[in-house]
């Protein structure tokens, strides 16, 4: 018997339960979920009562919380709703519909909305795992493959890390997924309830992240590739319309409102092709940046078995090369291109790169067992335990890590200690403005604090008249990108801080780090920086490495997603300096 013969095994096989045995198959689809759950439960209130993500703090929970005080439109389209609406009924369920009552509760205790969504997020990723695992049996008749394209799922680092938070990526997977068993039933029956469901699924995840848009040329591969005759322009049609539908029902506003959802779609496809803001990014091709994300967002192990099972699915199943082949090269192709890069952009392709990893690995071992005469279960298995190993290891390293103290809270329970409310502060843009504040209890000046409620008063970082080195002497000064934040320092400003009263600086490595990783970029960051240790003393310091640990280099990934095993805590080096100059001095 040949390697492909042992792997390609009829449908009724593998599809079949055995006689007595019907449990197993939905027991292992319960244990992925179930394991991929914990991995991404654990630590899901990580910087709680502060959201340390700029995007988790600024788009879904905020809108989600806003449409109790309107209508369901979103009134922002950069980003789909539909998880929006997820988290908003959440609420609903949760605290009713009174807007009142939703503004109290969200104002007194931030932290229960944001772990309801983060729990929502987990348990979508999770799901995800369970549906690609499905999808993997039926698309290659072999709940081998679809039992390990789940395992893969259920460990990989960025899947994992992602599903921690109140953000689209993972919860996009679960409905991505659900396409995919479409898609795995397209190619195999070519029966119409596949192209519903592949169509309605696609939709909603297109409604929950555009770029899940990709998954259309997998089904529109499937349909074609298909060994089945069937009416496959019909079936396509009426999957194109019930895609349509599905995105729509849900992101009902996209045709209701339909001229600020062209703006934002606009605007989003602007955002990955602008050269703003990119301070510390890689100096260095899209393409090649996201070759290197394969490494550790999926694996290393998991991304070769991935390319060589492709290399294989070529070699002897061509049909199912076409169908998984272009999706993951488009989107490579795409964002490579962008001015922009970040790993999690590519996520929406990561289920078919853990179908792809695991027809590598059951077809190598298949070739192995056959060349050296073992029972087939001997390779299989040592070579699941490699491919997952790593993907494993660093999973629960970041759950331990996002399981204890930022180091944002660390310095800011030291700073309650040792500055007095109502002082004056400098807090670089490492942490959301409601920082200052205690959440859920304000603290105002007859209380000893300000008059916004802030425990301390912070110097405005947000706006400025100087940058890159160039003054604007006329209009109103500029709003300034948290990326774009060191370009408007210069060594003066530590002197304005001490003349005004501004005593304590809070620096961060999620900023300074930027300027030290493009120091020609920034000659007037790197000089206001050596000014504050001329001018100031460093009164305390929360560091998230280990003992003796190397501190991680900038990096728009590992400075935020805690992938080096260095980090014991999560958040970046904190710098608190005291400076004693100007009203300092007294």
């Amino acid at each position: 018997m040949s390697a492909a013969e042992t792997v390609e095994l009829p449908d009724a096989v593998t599809d079949e339960p055995r006689r007595g045995r019907s449990w197993v198959w939905p027991a292992i689809l319960v244990g992925l979920f179930a394991a991929a759950f914990v991995l991404r439960i654990v630590g899901y209130k990580t910087g709680l009562p502060y959201v340390y993500n700029a995007d988790e703090n600024s788009h879904f929970v905020p809108r989600a919380i806003g449409m109790f005080g309107h209508s369901l439109n979103p009134d922002y389209f950069i980003n789909p709703p539909a998880y929006t609406y997820v988290v908003h009924a959440l609420f609903a369920v949760k605290w009713g519909t009174n807007p009142a009552t939703i503004g109290g509760a969200f104002a007194a205790d931030p932290t229960t909305a944001f772990a309801l969504a983060r729990a929502a997020s987990a348990f979508l990723g999770a799901l995800a795992v369970s549906l690609t695992a499905i999808a993997g049996a039926r698309l290659f008749a072999d709940r081998r493959v679809g039992v390990l394209a789940g395992a893969l799922l259920a460990v990989a680092f960025l899947p994992t890390h992602y599903s921690h938070f109140a953000l689209n990526d993972a919860p996009t997977l679960a409905p991505l997924a659900a396409a995919l068993i479409g898609v795995a039933g397209i190619y195999r029956t070519g029966r119409t309830r596949e192209y519903v469901l592949a169509g309605l699924g696609l939709g909603v995840a297109i409604a929950t992240k555009y770029t899940a848009g990709i998954v259309l040329v997998t089904v529109i591969a499937a349909a074609f590739a298909s060994p089945v005759a069937h009416a496959r322009v019909r079936n396509l049609a009426l999957m194109l319309g019930l895609m349509c539908a599905g995105f729509v029902a849900a992101n009902p506003y996209a045709l209701l409102d339909h001229t600020a959802f062209r703006e934002g779609l606009q605007k989003q496809t602007e955002t990955a092709g602008e050269d703003g803001g990119k301070l510390g990014l890689a100096n260095t091709s899209g393409w090649t940046y996201y070759v290197g994300t394969f490494t550790w967002g999926l694996g290393w192990l998991p991304s070769l078995f991935a390319l060589g099972g492709l290399v294989d699915l070529f070699a002897r199943r061509r049909r199912l090369a076409l169908l998984l082949a272009p999706a993951p090269i488009l989107l490579f192709l795409y964002l490579g291109q962008q001015s922009r890069f970040f790993a999690r952009w590519m996520l929406p392709i990561y289920p078919i790169l853990c179908l792809l990893a695991a027809w590598g690995v059951i077809a190598a071992a298949t070739w192995l067992a056959t060349r050296l005469k073992w029972r087939l279960a001997i390779p299989a298995l040592a070579l699941s335990v490699l491919v997952v190993l790593q993907g494993l290891v660093f999973s629960v390293h970041n759950d331990l890590v996002l399981a204890k103290a930022d180091t944002r809270q660390v310095a800011r329970e030291w700073m309650k200690t040792n500055i007095p409310s109502g002082r004056n502060i400098v807090v670089e843009p490492i942490a959301p403005d409601q920082w200052a504040m205690d959440a859920g209890h304000p603290i105002f000046e007859d209380q000893g604090g300000t008059g916004s409620g802030n425990r301390w008063n912070k110097w405005r970082t947000s706006r400025s008249c100087f940058f890159n080195g160039k003054t604007i002497t006329s209009g109103a000064c500029p709003v300034v990108k948290i990326e774009d934040y060191e370009r408007t320092t210069r060594p003066d400003l530590v002197s304005r801080y001490a003349n005004g009263g501004f005593c304590w600086v809070v620096t961060g490595s999620t900023q300074f780090g930027r300027a030290y990783a493009d120091p020609k970029d920034v000659p007037f960051a790197l000089k206001y920086y050596d000014e504050l240790k001329r001018q100031g003393e460093v009164v305390f310091r929360s560091s998230p490495y280990g003992k003796d640990s190397e501190s991680v280099p900038f990096s728009f990934d590992s400075s935020f997603n805690y992938y080096p095993l260095t980090y014991e805590r999560p958040g970046p080096d904190i710098v608190i300096y005291r400076l004693h100059g100007g009203k300092c001095g007294a």
